[in-house]
């Protein structure tokens, strides 16, 4: 094995950019970027992310090798109206949601 490699990498931890990306773009130019984010994952048809938009563009986030079930518990985790996808606001609160950065540190959105 290599020298210095890094025997416990996890390719599905999550590293929490947000925080950077608001002091960054400032809170306008973050909410933009996330909007973005969600058209990228969206179906066209429905204006929706639905399960097979998601399962289209896992690639994109180099997410390929999830299964199918794992799709399924992602949406149905931002999921608060139950219709089996995600909206625009739905998509903005689960990001919000999973970013233990944003939810630390309120007061530095004024950017």
């Amino acid at each position: 094995m290599a020298s210095g490699a890094n025997i416990d990498y996890d390719p599905y931890v999550f590293e929490d950019f947000f925080p950077s990306m608001i002091r960054r773009l400032g809170s306008e130019g973050f909410m933009g970027e996330l909007c973005n984010g969600f058209y990228l994952l969206m179906d066209v048809s429905t204006g929706l992310i639905t399960f097979e938009s998601l399962k289209r563009n896992t690639v994109l986030m180099g997410l390929e090798d999830l299964r199918d079930d794992e799709l399924i518990c992602m949406l149905a985790e931002g999921d608060l109206d139950g219709d089996g996808a995600l909206n625009q606001m739905e998509f903005c609160i689960l990001m919000f949601r999973l970013s233990p950065g944003l939810m630390d540190s309120p007061k530095k959105w004024n950017g």
